[in-house]
């Protein structure tokens, strides 16, 4: 119990423990049966006052002792939860929030310009340089270099790999056969 108190008053701010309503001593008729276990009194029964033992250094305030315990069982049923923070560190986590928020409606906004922006796939595959460079991403009268074509290969595979959130597996053989069609040449 005292390694219990000892941790709620050590991690928790005082001001939360002292908020904490204190249980209070036992009621004057409150008593406890306690049967002596050895010594010449052993099986002799006796009424007693509750008490607690905690072995502390000198110093610790009986009532502040009484509300950590009650604190420490709020805790372990549920009624209450504390959070061990800095006012720095709860103004980080909302500037987090406040971040993550930003770019989730970004990641939003992306999925819907690649949505928009994404080829539809050919029905009769690619027949002709100027449908592998429409697939690419080029003009039809383009005459990209091949770094040009791989590097734009590459990231379009990013998007469309069927192992990547937006990923179309007919997309990507498309793809495949406008890449081959364009370095052929």
């Amino acid at each position: 119990m005292a390694d219990l108190a000892r941790g709620v008053l050590l991690l928790v701010p005082n001001e939360t423990v002292m908020a904490t309503e204190d249980p209070g001593e036992p009621a004057p008729g409150d008593r406890e049966v306690v049967r002596l276990q050895s010594g010449p009194s052993k099986g002799r029964t006796l009424r007693r006052k509750p008490r607690l033992q905690l072995r502390l250094p000198i110093g610790y305030d009986i009532a502040r002792l009484r509300r950590a315990l009650a604190l420490a069982l709020k805790m372990s049923d549920g009624e209450k939860t504390i959070s061990v923070e800095s006012a720095d560190d709860r103004k980080k986590r909302g500037d987090d929030r406040a971040t993550r928020a930003r770019l989730e409606e970004d990641i939003e906004q992306l999925q819907r310009i690649i949505g928009d922006l994404a080829f539809e796939p050919l029905r009769g595959g690619i027949t002709s340089r100027s449908e592998a460079l429409h697939v690419m991403g080029f003009a039809p009268s383009a005459v990209p270099d091949q770094k040009a074509i791989r590097g734009r290969y590459r990231r379009l595979a990013l998007v469309f790999h069927p192992d990547s959130p937006f990923g179309d597996h007919q997309r990507m053989s498309q793809l495949n056969e406008a890449l081959e069609k364009l370095t052929r040449a």
